[in-house]
């Protein structure tokens, strides 16, 4: 698993993101990821105090992302080259390091050539202030062009992958396995609704029930997803464990798949993903779920038939 701090000064403050962090550490994680646009650069600012004060920075492989986050200026956001390493180096402030390991591109932006962008990746790793770069949310083709452009330099894709999120699966996970790229799946728990908490309402301390990710939410909360939930409920009732164990298990497995990105509210949550890590699914229940949250695969993904 991976540990993901988007919550992290927003639903989660200073104190309950160190709790976290030494959870995730003590239970044998490393890959910590964050986003400059995280609570507008809270996130990382957050990460990085924990970083100087409570774990090693050595102990941790450190990931965030750039483009989305939007400053006055020239350089004020995009994919643009200036934008990019303009971006980076508040990122390295922010987290008070001189290097990060992994440099995510969180999205594609269409007015700026990918030549353009891929260049800033270039400067970043040769000056040494990136070790490994990767992209986030790019569909098939874009990501098939940066790894063409670029071999051997884009070595992961973070991309939303869940249960109840299948449709990387059409060209993003094959475009990935033929160039030797890395899957993090982002939102593995479907935003939180795979853990079975919205079955029959809004909680009203969980994500859903808040004005800043209520939307974010409500985006899975159909009636697709509600047979796929209570498959995964009712497996983990023979299983005699959670739907949240399940659903992590099972994205987990999935080719290509390297971490899993779980965020949580608090330490308690956290827990309950990492101990999914001790579950293996059956043959006949993993066959049951890639049934039941199936996704329509046709022309041209299956060409020729």
């Amino acid at each position: 698993m991976a540990l993901g701090t988007m919550s992290w000064g927003t639903l989660t403050d200073s104190e309950e993101a160190a709790n976290q962090l030494v959870a995730f550490v003590d239970a044998g994680g490393t890959l910590v990821d964050s986003a400059d646009i995280y609570a507008e650069g809270e996130g990382e600012r957050i990460l990085g105090s924990l970083l100087a004060d409570l774990v090693p920075r050595e102990d941790i492989v450190l990931a965030t992302k750039a483009v989305a986050r939007r400053t006055e200026g020239p350089f004020g956001g995009g994919a643009s080259r200036g934008a990019l390493l303009s971006a980076l180096e508040g990122s390295l402030r922010r987290l008070g390091v001189d290097h990060l390991d992994l440099w995510q591109l969180h999205a594609w932006d269409h007015t700026v050539p990918i030549e353009e962008t891929l260049s800033a990746l270039d400067f970043a790793v040769t000056t040494g202030k990136v070790r490994y770069a990767g992209v986030a949310n790019y569909c098939g083709w874009q990501l098939a062009t940066a790894a063409a452009l670029r071999p051997h330099r884009i070595v992961s894709t973070q991309v939303e992958y869940s249960l109840l999120e299948r449709g990387v699966e059409r060209e993003v996970v094959p475009a990935a396995s033929h160039h030797g790229i890395g899957l993090l799946p982002w939102a593995p728990l479907g935003r939180g609704v795979l853990t079975g908490k919205y079955r029959t309402g809004t909680p009203a301390d969980s994500r859903g029930a808040s004005a800043t990710y209520a939307g974010y939410v409500e985006h899975h909360r159909t009636e697709r997803a509600s047979r796929i939930v209570e498959a995964v409920a009712t497996a983990a009732d023979g299983l005699g464990t959670s739907p949240l164990a399940v659903a992590l298990a099972w994205i987990r497995d999935r080719p290509g798949v390297v971490a899993p990105v779980v965020g949580a509210r608090d330490t308690g949550q956290l827990s309950g993903s990492l101990a999914a890590e001790e579950l293996t699914l059956p043959i006949a229940i993993r066959a049951a779920l890639d049934d039941v949250s199936s996704i329509e695969l046709g022309y041209p993904e299956r060409w020729p038939r």
